[in-house]
């Protein structure tokens, strides 16, 4: 697996960079670019492992991985603003608004928003069908209904007078980190008009168990590995999988949650093993 991520970390990175070095030069383009760097690229390698599960070649699923990193960044940008996390590091640098403005990582990841969505509309994705396909599930899973809702959800818990259930936190981060991922897994079905039962079964545990392992990086982690303030979630007094679940049983349901995204890879075989080494990946990492 390791080879594949690396593999795909390479050419999102390079089409990235193409499509913002395309844009008219100067401190959004600059501030567009800082936040497209780096990165995990898990919901990337989601894109094109599932496109190469239905036959769909690496070139048609290119620009999928991309729109889908580009958006993460937007994501990643705005939610780090004062008005939001207020966070100043990520990926082990100052945020975009404290090292340019706060102007600009609106405006960076309002264009790296519209940016996303123009990349699914790249020719090279094949079938004109499978883009409207792609374009509208991903309006669905990063808007009102899911990424910006769970963001709003989010939100309104810090003020909540009490804090949220365990059954809330899931349904919060089913939206805000899960929705994204779940396009992700999706996009080979989209691009193929194929079943996307399995793929979806494995997102939903996949999309969660990502979730659980961010709230324990957030109470053991080291904030020079991860790249990233840690122990915001405990001092801010936020009920997390952790707070409800307690570390051993955060744990625990990390691990049955890879194992249900495992089970649910049973149509694929010996074919989605990279898939099956991911969900292993996002529970273990210390990023």
């Amino acid at each position: 697996m390791q080879a594949r991520l690396t593999a795909v970390r390479t050419q999102v990175q390079a089409a990235l960079d193409r499509a913002i070095g395309d844009l008219p030069p100067g401190e959004l383009r600059d501030a567009m670019g800082y936040a497209c760097n780096g990165g995990k690229r898990i919901r990337a390698f989601l894109v094109m492992e599932s496109a190469r599960l239905h036959g769909v070649p690496d070139d048609a699923a290119l620009p999928v991985a991309a729109a889908v990193e580009a958006l993460h960044a937007y994501s990643l940008v705005h939610d780090d603003l004062p008005a939001m996390d207020d966070d100043d590091l990520r990926r082990g640098q100052p945020t975009v608004h404290v090292k340019w403005s706060e102007a600009t990582a609106i405006l960076a990841g309002d264009a790296l928003q519209s940016l996303a969505f123009g990349l699914l509309a790249d020719p090279a994705i094949g079938d004109p069908a499978a883009r409207v396909r792609l374009v509208a599930a991903f309006a669905q899973a990063v808007g009102g209904a899911g990424m910006v809702w769970g963001q709003a959800l989010d939100i309104e818990a810090e003020t909540a007078a009490t804090p949220l259930t365990l059954d809330q936190i899931t349904q919060l981060q089913g939206g805000k980190t899960g929705a994204l991922i779940r396009f992700s897994a999706l996009a080979g079905p989209l691009i193929a008009d194929a079943d996307p039962a399995p793929l979806a079964a494995y997102a939903e545990a996949l999309g969660l168990a990502f979730q659980i392992a961010d709230d324990i990086l957030d109470v053991t982690g080291n904030e020079d590995v991860t790249g990233k303030r840690v122990g915001k979630d405990v001092a801010a007094g936020k009920a997390t999988f952790v707070s409800l679940l307690g570390l051993d049983g955060a744990r625990s349901e990390a691990a049955r949650l890879v194992a249900a995204g495992d089970a649910a890879l049973a149509p694929y075989g010996e074919a989605a093993a990279n898939l099956r080494q991911l969900a292993r990946f996002v529970i273990e990492r210390d990023t």
